[in-house]
């Protein structure tokens, strides 16, 4: 009996790393040359990664992002979230639920989801992130739906990295690895920390990439 367990067991692990190290490799490859699936501006890319809590249990977070600029091997990217409702303010997490991010990626290319400069976030009555009459009478589209994505001015996209390195860390905020993106399905972020002679280097932090949808 032990050792049909013991067989059952190194089965089922084989198999698992068949799954994780080769089948679903192949296939984000073969997605990633598609028309629907592939990398490009304005793409959606849905992520989703297991961290433990204070509480040394297992929690799941959901992310939903948009690609608003592709500068060389930099990715930058934007949260999709929904604006608060004076009366129902949400949480500032950037994460949204499970049942969320299953709506979304089945529903995403149907939705209205309005580019907002960060800085009218500032703007209006009431806190940050929240609907106000400013963001309504700027962004009328936002009545039909609250979502919306942080976007910056075309003429500050594309630019290259600024000298100042003060403005460093603020200009690697949400930008990842394009290469990462496509050869290993993960979202590996440039960052300023511990970098040398005043380069980035990709971090050894990442997120496993759900899927790209256009």
């Amino acid at each position: 009996m032990k050792k049909i367990i013991l067989i059952s067991v190194i089965v089922v692990i084989a198999f698992y790393v068949l799954k994780e190290k080769v089948y679903k490799p192949y296939m984000w490859k073969k997605a990633i040359n598609t028309k629907e699936h592939q990398l490009q501006l304005g793409s959606f890319i849905f992520s989703k990664e297991t961290c433990i809590n204070g509480s040394q249990s297992y929690q799941k977070y959901y992310f939903v992002f948009k690609v608003t600029e592709i500068n060389g091997d930099y990715v930058r990217l934007s949260v999709i979230r929904q604006l608060s409702q004076k009366d129902n303010l949400k949480e500032s997490d950037f994460s949204t639920t499970s049942d969320q991010y299953k709506s979304l990626k089945q529903n995403i290319k149907n939705l209205t989801i309005t580019p907002v400069l960060s800085e009218d976030l500032y703007k209006g009555d009431g806190q940050r992130f929240t609907l106000n009459q400013y963001l309504l009478n700027k962004y009328p589209v936002l009545k039909q739906s609250a979502y919306y994505y942080e976007d910056i001015p075309e003429e500050s996209k594309n630019k290259p990295m600024p000298e100042n390195p003060n403005d460093l860390e603020m200009y690697f905020s949400l930008v990842y690895s394009k290469k990462e993106i496509i050869e290993n399905r993960k979202l590996v972020p440039w960052t300023m920390t511990n970098s040398f002679n005043g380069k980035p280097s990709l971090s050894q932090y990442s997120k496993n990439i759900d899927l790209i949808v256009n």
